[in-house]
């Protein structure tokens, strides 16, 4: 997350107690509340108790009447669940979780995480492409693992068919991440499911799905942004110009993350997502060396700057500017509106653009959201509804 981004008067307290992991696994599973909101709310009141017990009425004030948040049943039988699987729970802000991940906008607010969990705090570089590599692309997918993993990197994918398992398969000796797209008990797709079996034992698989949850269209994009964020550099290794592994490459700009892929012919439609990453700035990376070199020139990824904002946006200093606060919360929120469209635009940008105080801008996007005004979209864009 974007600690400088979004400043509150009341820190964040990380969960430290069973009891805490469940009020973070409840605020999470509540109704519009998306990995950004939740982060909004635990920002805003500390503590995840906290924040649920304000939920009802942030989202009354919403317009939302009868609101519930995810009922604590439901929570314990997450829990026993992935237990059941062989899971651990990382909720965001405990020590287990990844420094890296941890400073994108949308992290996701906890992770269950089957295997082992000391890879996530081992340098971590993500191999993607696609799935109907060639041989040639799988040759190199997995030569790159190999070297990267003897040069203790662990390699992250996303435990899809080609490349993704390529890269896995080659890593087992050295260490391997497998990011899901459903729940960490549903393997996808069936034919990796003893690679999945294999991961789970010397390596590590994540979800930030509940158990049993099967992976739907909407989750792969989801699942892309954790691949990247994970990782100090993404590496492309084929894809298509309409490739999935293009939105993590996407997202790992949005991240701040180095972006490098494998150069292809051109007349090999396979080829095409890479050389188009490639001529629009991507790094050119031929086997491991490149990579190691090109990370050796690559700071670590930083948080943006704030933007300044007028005076009459700024947070107010005593009560009785509460009126006046109230206001401007409504004109931030007007203003919000009035520059979206149908189209996601990043979140960052319509900062800049409105100029306004990123704390204030943060509360209305909440309220927004609540409402079903604003869609939030991976890699930390937003929307109108669709």
């Amino acid at each position: 997350m974007k600690a400088d981004l979004f400043s509150y008067p009341t820190p964040f307290t990380p969960p430290t107690t069973e009891d805490d992991d469940l009020s973070v696994l409840r605020l999470t599973r509540s109704r519009r509340v998306g990995p950004a909101t939740f982060h909004r709310m635990m920002q805003e009141h500390g503590t995840a108790r906290a924040a649920l017990a304000a939920l009802p009425e942030v989202a009354k004030a919403a317009g939302v009447v009868e609101y519930t948040p995810f009922p604590e049943e439901a929570a314990r039988a997450e829990i026993k669940a992935g237990r059941r699987a062989g899971a651990t729970l990382i909720c965001f802000g405990s020590p287990a979780y990844p420094r890296l991940l941890a400073q994108i906008p949308d992290a996701p607010p906890l992770l269950w995480a089957l295997g082992d969990t000391s890879l996530l705090h081992r340098p971590i570089i993500a191999l993607v492409g696609a799935r109907n590599a060639s041989s040639l692309g799988l040759r190199m997918a997995r030569r790159m693992a190999e070297e990267l993993g003897a040069e203790g990197i662990t390699i992250a994918s996303g435990l899809a068919r080609g490349i993704d398992a390529a890269a896995h398969t080659a890593a087992l000796p050295t260490g391997t991440i497998a990011v899901q797209a459903g729940g960490i008990d549903v393997i996808y797709p069936r034919e990796n499911e003893t690679l999945a079996a294999q991961i789970a034992q010397s390596g590590l698989r994540l979800s930030e799905h509940p158990p049993g949850q099967q992976p739907q269209a909407r989750h792969f994009p989801q699942r892309n942004r954790i691949i990247s964020g994970l990782a100090s550099a993404v590496v492309v290794i084929e894809a298509a110009t309409k490739s999935g592994s293009l939105i993590t490459a996407r997202d790992a700009l949005d991240q701040g993350r180095d972006v490098m892929a494998v150069p292809g012919h051109p007349m090999d439609g396979r080829a095409g997502g890479c050389n188009m990453l490639i001529r629009d700035g991507a790094t050119l990376v031929r086997g491991a060396q490149d990579v190691l070199a090109s990370l050796a020139a690559v700071p670590t990824p930083v948080a943006q700057s704030q933007c300044a904002a007028p005076a009459s946006l700024r947070a107010p200093r005593n009560a009785r500017d509460e009126a006046g606060a109230k206001a401007s919360a409504d004109a931030i929120a007007a203003q919000i509106t009035t520059c979206l469209g149908p189209n996601p635009v990043a979140e960052d940008q319509v900062i800049r653009d409105l100029c306004v105080d990123a704390a204030r801008f943060a509360r209305a996007l909440v309220t927004l959201e609540i409402e079903g005004r604003v869609q939030r979209h991976p890699g930390g864009l937003i929307s109108l509804p669709a």
